[in-house]
């Protein structure tokens, strides 16, 4: 027994966030870890914001993500091949859509053949510093939280 009473990971793609949920449920129930995860921001997938140009659709290589990766490796980010992918058919959905009421399996090229969703020509170097920044302060600010957590019984 390592002494451990609480497991934090910090998640940096959403596409894991079920995985690590049953995760964080499973290490609870054998091992008795208080068990979080910590999103850098809420991904749009799951009903955090995009860009207005983005129709609350930016979750892969849009604007936030390119935006970080401008501010974190800009040699790696070519915005000459920046181009907008929206799916606006599911835009007006009710239901069915990022972050609704009723989720769905999908991989990113479903939508597009590159196989990005969102709108990556409106990022910055300076957009990503702030958002990457604003995440580093919420993540020190959770961990607090974090240390002192109990289920209140």
């Amino acid at each position: 027994s390592s002494g451990a009473v609480r497991d934090q990971q910090l998640l940096g793609h959403g596409g894991n966030s079920a995985l690590l949920n049953v995760a964080n449920r499973e290490l609870r129930l054998h091992h008795g870890l208080q068990t979080f995860t910590t999103h850098p921001s809420i991904p749009p997938d799951q009903g955090g914001a995009s860009a207005a140009s983005e129709l609350g659709m930016g979750v892969h290589g849009g604007t936030d993500e390119t935006a970080v990766m401008l501010h974190l490796r800009p040699d790696l980010v070519d915005m000459s091949k920046a181009v907008r992918r929206v799916p606006e058919k599911i835009a007006n959905n009710r239901f069915v859509r990022f972050g609704g009421t009723v989720s769905f399996g999908w991989l990113s090229n479903d939508f597009f053949p590159e196989g990005h969703i969102g709108d990556p020509t409106h990022a910055t170097a300076a957009m990503g510093k702030t958002m990457f920044e604003s995440a580093v302060a919420n993540f020190v600010a959770a961990l607090g939280e974090i240390a002192t957590f109990n289920f209140g019984r």
